[in-house]
């Protein structure tokens, strides 16, 4: 799929032409787009086919959700599980996060970020914990930082730290707590872009 098109616009995708892109037949192409409107990121219409779309703020809130306390279990987890290696990887990313603020490079400081979360979920140890997380991973908190005019890119490095200290000392009850506050702000850094977007609209 051409990679200009944007989240939301209505842009008709073609299975037989994605498969020929990919070099695959229709079969997984169709596969792969049930699965992407069983997540809500593309529509489809009987015999007229599918389309990208943009998950609506009420849709990322409820993600935000539930990811806040899968991701509450993933840091208990991880405290509990971890290695040395993965401390040192943990801040090894926040590190490169913290390069990326400073190059003010929002796209590179959202990509740490996953990989971030993605390693406490591993450190957890638990596969199911890891497959369910994976599925809500299309409405990353990524997603909203990276959309938001304006944004701290420091701060938002910045928010990491207590989460490894908690990994870090073991302390699984802090670690799950810690991971839970972290999700409720990403949510209000969605409801605050569209508050501003509302008033850009109202002016």
């Amino acid at each position: 799929m051409d990679p200009r098109r944007r989240a939301g616009t209505r842009v008709w995708i073609v299975e037989t032409r994605v498969a020929r892109e990919l070099g695959v037949s229709q079969a997984p192409v169709r596969e792969a787009l049930r699965d992407l409107a069983t997540l809500g990121f593309v529509d489809t219409k009987p015999y007229r086919g599918s389309w990208v779309r943009k998950p609506s703020d009420e849709e990322l809130l409820d993600a935000i959700e539930v990811r806040a306390e899968l991701e509450a279990l993933a840091g208990r987890l991880a405290a509990m599980r971890r290695t040395e290696r993965c401390v040192t990887e943990l801040e090894g990313l926040v590190s490169e996060m913290a390069q990326a603020a400073e190059r003010g490079d929002a796209h590179d400081n959202a990509l740490y970020n996953t990989r971030f979360h993605a390693r406490i979920v591993e450190a957890a140890h638990n596969a199911t914990l890891s497959r369910v997380w994976a599925m809500l991973e299309p409405f990353s908190r990524t997603y909203i930082t990276a959309t938001t005019p304006g944004i701290d890119l420091h701060y938002l490095t910045d928010r990491h730290y207590p989460i490894i200290e908690a990994i870090k000392q073991r302390d699984a009850d802090r670690a799950a707590e810690t991971m839970r506050a972290h999700a409720a702000e990403a949510a209000d850094l969605l409801q605050l872009r569209g508050t501003a977007e509302d008033n850009r609209e109202g002016a």
